[in-house]
């Protein structure tokens, strides 16, 4: 069965709910607590480096573990790019360019261990690490895309979650209606998911005059996280359903 969820519509849901999270808990720790980049990124990095390995060494598929880890990678994909672009003056346009090379190389190097990228499913541990970095790069490249149509180009977070859903209907619309290549499809709509969470969790929780709703990011992280777990509840008992209609043996 492997070690990573189906690729089906409860996992994008919870993809862009777990994107939305990472954005608000990384401004939470960064901004909020006031302790910034640096020790965030060295917080959620720690945090980060453990929920991996207990979810690599896993020998089975754990969906709370998993999304765990899909929600550390997101917020360590904030922290990222923010210390990118203000603590090391890179701006995010570069920022991008170093993240898109990282996800490159990282893909190579899964393809030519692996011959393949599929995502679905992951039996070796190897292509499983190889799978993790690249999440990493991936969140961490959606978190600066999405701070570049807000910052740089001056899109309000409303208009920036419309260009990024516009880009995830076309993928949606390429894979029912073209042959191209269903990976490539996946991973830019696994990039493209981030920055959609991302403007989202800024609407919520940036100033009013900035085109923000101004909630406590302390509050939109809790709500944002009752939702996801609703989602994870409701998804893992179907799939349960599903799987024991499956070898229900025939009458």
């Amino acid at each position: 069965m492997g070690k990573v969820a189906a690729i089906t519509l409860a996992f994008w849901i919870m993809k862009i709910l777990a994107t939305t999270l990472g954005e608000t808990a990384g401004d939470f720790l960064s901004m909020t607590l006031n302790l910034g980049y640096y020790i965030g990124f060295g917080i959620t990095f720690t945090a980060l480096a453990v929920i991996l390995f207990v979810q690599i060494r896993a020998p089975r598929y754990n969906p709370a573990l998993f999304w765990l880890a899909i929600v550390a990678t997101t917020t360590a994909g904030t922290e990222i790019s923010d210390m990118m672009d203000r603590s090391f003056g890179l701006g995010y346009a570069w920022g991008s360019a170093l993240l898109v090379t990282g996800l490159i190389v990282s893909l190579g190097i899964w393809y030519s261990r692996a011959r393949n990228l599929s995502v679905y499913p992951i039996l070796r541990r190897d292509v499983e690490i190889l799978f993790w970095v690249a999440v990493v790069f991936s969140n961490s490249l959606g978190t600066a895309f999405g701070d570049f149509l807000t910052d740089n180009l001056e899109l309000s977070y409303f208009q920036g979650a419309l260009v990024t859903a516009a880009i995830i209907g076309a993928v949606v619309a390429c894979h029912y209606m073209t042959r191209l290549n269903h990976i490539l499809l996946f991973w830019i709509a696994f990039i493209f998911t981030r920055p959609f969470g991302a403007t989202f969790g800024d609407l919520l929780t940036k100033p009013i005059e900035k085109g923000g709703m101004n909630l406590p990011r302390g509050a939109a992280s809790m709500v944002t996280l009752g939702l996801l777990v609703l989602v994870l509840i409701v998804s893992t008992m179907s799939a349960a359903r599903t799987t024991r209609s499956t070898l229900k043996p025939a009458a």
